[in-house]
């Protein structure tokens, strides 16, 4: 095992919130770690080429300073599925160059933490799909579940679909994504219940995260 790939229920969810909690908590472990996220849309133009603002946020909290295009290699300005802002922009997404890249970063770190696109099953282009890129990897899944009216359906159907792969299911997160939900403890009763995988932890609602504070509420992480 060399890192973890957190993918979500959803898009919007708060996978680079616990991307950036997971990459806090190694660091502070004792180990040198890197952070990629593979495929972004919704990327702003810059003087340096296309950026994307969870990509950026990732970069600092790499143990080494790294060039972008290795934190992410395909960045699509359109803020739509990565497949169709692909096609659009006239490129396709290579597996294999991620892949490459991803060895590339493993050579700089003792961990990568690999935050997906979207929800589970997104595609990538005509025949590949986010969890092909998963199995390619061999990473460890962790699931961030959006704590949201319909949340239950949205992660019993991604927890199913994880477990379907050979994946390891390292776990999932309950990410609070409106203060005063209604029921959340019941939600996240249900949800235990029902996931086979342990829950890492519950971060809560915040008007400003701040990665490092979020990384003290994954207290079960494994070792």
């Amino acid at each position: 095992m060399s890192g973890y790939f957190i993918t979500g229920t959803d898009t919007g969810v708060g996978k680079t919130i616990v991307t950036l909690a997971v990459m806090e908590l190694l660091k502070r472990r004792g180990f040198e770690v890197a952070g990629m996220k593979p495929v972004a849309s919704g990327c702003d133009p810059s003087a340096a080429g296309l950026r994307n603002h969870d990509a950026m946020q990732i970069m600092p909290a790499c143990s080494s300073v790294l060039p972008y295009s290795q934190v992410n290699p395909y960045a699509f300005e359109p803020a739509i599925a990565p497949h169709i802002a692909a096609a659009r922009s006239g490129k396709a997404i290579s597996v294999a160059k991620i892949v490459s890249v991803y060895h590339e970063l493993e050579e700089t770190a003792d961990r990568v933490v690999v935050e997906g696109v979207g929800g589970w099953q997104v595609p990538l282009g005509d025949e590949a799909m986010l969890p092909d890129l998963a199995n390619r990897l061999e990473l460890p899944v962790i699931l961030v579940v959006g704590l949201r009216l319909g949340c239950i359906n949205h992660a019993l159907l991604t927890a199913a679909a994880i477990n379907s792969s050979r994946l390891e299911f390292a776990g999932w997160v309950a990410n609070q994504l409106q203060p005063g939900l209604e029921a959340m403890d019941d939600i996240i009763e249900t949800l235990l219940g029902r996931i086979d995988a342990p829950l890492l932890g519950v971060l809560p609602w915040s008007e400003e995260v701040v990665p490092g504070e979020m990384a003290d509420y994954l207290e079960k992480f494994p070792e």
